[in-house]
């Protein structure tokens, strides 16, 4: 068993095992819960934890988000996040990722020129797309394509070298969005737009996305703005799968293009990045207004194996705080396109309206979350159910970056190798072929 105690005048805490007694100093954070530091348990007593899907243990120290999924608490660098959806701008909120602080105007109008700078890719880099099938999901171009850039970008993969960790940085969070908007264009067969440098990023992608030679596109302020505020709900989140991906891929020294490409493979699974696309699949299986009340009711019965996408949150017991900020942009958009009577969004807001006023769900603290309204958004945007995973990936690049540079530069980072559980079979001998039943 573990207790508290006191040792040498500091915190810690005793294990008692086969006889003998270990103590386990208690790590403190800025904020959250204590930590017991087990680094030395194996050295000193022969034997792990274990701990199925990390759920229990700390991989890392970090400055940079900090979750309280109870109080429903979401903070970069100290600051809220429902502050910086409504206050900031996307480049600020990857700024203070990055570098630990909100930017001056001056630090901020550089840092946007820098990335407006590198927007572009390599020629080549549009030749490489026509290597995949044209009904080729975009994930798996992603994927490819961000892997590929290493093979493009030679001056920026020395990991050990701060300048081509920045440069980098910068090359990912400004290409994505071409990347992105590329494999969009691919898939439908049309011609790739270049991106416009006069161009905020989300108006920019935006535009990379719909607009076509043959025609001129007006970025709508309002889309762009939500757009913008998708971008910052996702922009970080703690070390879920994708950014522990990251890290462990970068643990071995890997070049950051590569890392990222394997966040974005961690990203594909749907439990972790397909949750906005089951939203969408839900309500087209619903399918009609009339139908959500039979609908709940086999949510309700824990019998029927049906489940209520979008609603609730592994890691939030609360309400999602990106849901709450992410809500009125999706009652913006709506009003800005004039489709509140289009069937599937109209079945959403009744869904939401429905959900958030039956005592079943409100009891199960059961309330939209970032998934539910990013998904309606991105479908009255017009994006296919196939790009949303795209765009997680596009707004998490700066996230996933921000960790691996704080990764690289910790001195107590070591190649990560989980440890495990063996129940195979014990030692045996080879039996030669004649031997065996």
């Amino acid at each position: 068993m573990a207790e508290a105690a006191k040792t040498t005048g500091a915190a810690a805490a005793t294990l008692s095992y086969k006889g003998k007694t270990y103590n386990l100093p208690v790590r403190l954070g800025s904020v959250g819960p204590e930590v017991l530091d087990i680094r030395k348990l194996y050295s000193e007593s022969g034997c792990f934890t274990f701990d199925p899907g990390f759920m229990a243990t700390a991989s890392c120290d970090s400055k940079i988000t900090f979750i309280d999924g109870d109080e429903g608490v979401l903070l970069h660098r100290g600051y809220p996040i429902e502050q910086l959806a409504e206050n900031g701008d996307y480049l600020e909120v990857c700024y203070l990722l990055l570098f630990g602080d909100l930017p001056n105007k001056k630090k901020l109008d550089e840092f946007k020129h820098t990335v407006s700078r590198h927007t572009m890719v390599h020629d080549q880099v549009n030749r490489f797309f026509n290597g995949f099938r044209r009904d080729a999901h975009p994930m798996a171009v992603m994927v490819g394509v961000v892997g590929a850039l290493s093979a493009f970008y030679h001056d920026s993969l020395d990991i050990d070298n701060a300048e081509h960790r920045k440069i980098a940085s910068y090359r990912l969070i400004a290409k994505m969005p071409t990347i992105a908007a590329m494999a969009y264009k691919y898939s439908i067969g049309q011609p790739f737009v270049y991106p416009r440098n006069d161009l905020d990023y989300a108006s920019n992608f935006l535009h990379m996305m719909f607009a076509v030679p043959a025609e001129d596109y007006k970025v709508s302020p309002t889309l762009a703005k939500a757009m913008a505020r998708i971008f910052i709900l996702h922009a970080d989140h703690e070390q879920n799968a994708s950014t522990s991906t990251v890290r462990l891929a970068g643990s071995s020294g890997a070049n950051p293009f590569a890392c990222i490409a394997a966040g974005i493979a961690c990203l594909w699974g749907p439990a972790h990045g397909g949750a906005n696309e089951a939203v969408l699949e839900m309500l087209e299986q619903i399918g009609s207004i009339e139908r959500i009340p039979e609908f709940l009711k086999q949510v309700k019965d824990k019998n029927s194996g049906v489940r209520l996408m979008g609603f609730g949150h592994r890691v939030y017991k609360n309400y999602d705080p990106r849901a709450a900020s992410l809500r009125s942009s999706a009652h913006e958009v709506l009003e800005e396109l004039g489709i509140k009577d289009e069937p599937l969004l109209k079945l959403a807001m009744e869904l939401e309206r429905i959900a958030l006023s039956d005592e079943y769900f409100v009891k199960r603290k059961l309330f939209p979350n970032v998934d539910f309204y990013s998904g309606i958004i991105l479908r009255a945007m017009g994006f296919p159910t196939s790009m949303f995973t795209v765009l997680f990936a596009l707004a998490r690049t700066v996230g996933w970056i921000a960790q691996w540079n704080e990764m690289i530069a910790d001195p107590d980072q070591k190649i990560g190798r989980p440890r495990q559980l063996y129940t195979g079979a014990p030692r045996r001998d080879y039996l030669p072929m004649a031997k065996r039943g």
